[in-house]
């Protein structure tokens, strides 16, 4: 009797952890995820991630009623009405490219995310931290919620199955202050001072809202080096 073998070619896949620096008041950053995480579904054969989202705060200052945004836009970046009205249609467009819906408008308001930060620091340990940040995301730019008010906070918590009562706890507690803080001090010691930020491994860094093209192309680099 003649023994037959059959033989599986198997891929082993590059283990990535990526630390996903951003804000939730940024809409490159939400562009960017969303970019990521197609480039990161078309290479799942070369490539096994986990992403940490990080704090980076674009206006710590802000006071918590906010600010027009064609007001802050015009003071922080000399943008007059007309250039701040093609840069958001740029960004709708480009967010609707990859299924996210902007739905912002003169009338929208820059708010403070300091406490958005903290509840997605919590978060993390008990894996939401994903799901909290898209949620936030949607609060903000697709349905102009404040992500600085704790009633928002809660309801996007609860809706992707963390305890609204824990959630509120930490809120109010001003818990986990300390550890963003650190963590925004972290990054900006290591040279990050743009978000999105895409740190792979501690070691390759991809800035701003990039296609998914573009980070597949540099996913499967990565992977290449092994």
């Amino acid at each position: 009797m003649v023994a037959r073998y059959s033989w599986t070619h198997v891929t082993m896949r590059t283990r990535l952890k990526i630390d996903f620096v951003s804000d939730v008041s940024c809409p490159w950053c939400i562009i960017g995820l969303r970019a990521l995480e197609q480039a990161l579904a078309r290479s799942n054969d070369v490539v096994e991630a986990t992403i940490t989202f990080q704090p980076f705060e674009l206006n710590p200052d802000m006071p918590a009623e906010g600010q027009n945004i064609m007001e802050h836009v015009a003071q922080k970046y000399g943008a007059t009405p007309e250039q701040s009205a093609a840069t958001r249609e740029t960004i709708r467009a480009r967010a609707a490219e990859l299924g996210f819906t902007m739905a912002g408008s003169s009338d929208s308001r820059i708010y403070n995310t300091f406490d958005a930060h903290r509840l997605l620091h919590w978060a993390e340990t008990s894996g939401h931290q994903a799901a909290l940040k898209n949620a936030l995301f949607e609060a903000y730019f697709t349905h102009g919620q404040n992500p600085g008010d704790h009633q928002v906070l809660v309801a996007a918590a609860a809706a992707v199955g963390l305890d609204p009562v824990a959630a509120g706890a930490v809120l109010a507690s001003g818990q986990y202050a300390e550890d963003v803080r650190a963590a925004e001090q972290l990054w900006r010691t290591r040279g990050i001072s743009a978000v999105p930020a895409v740190v792979i491994n501690g070691k390759y860094l991809i800035l701003g809202g990039q296609p998914p093209e573009a980070f597949e192309k540099a996913l499967r680099a990565i992977a290449a080096e092994g």
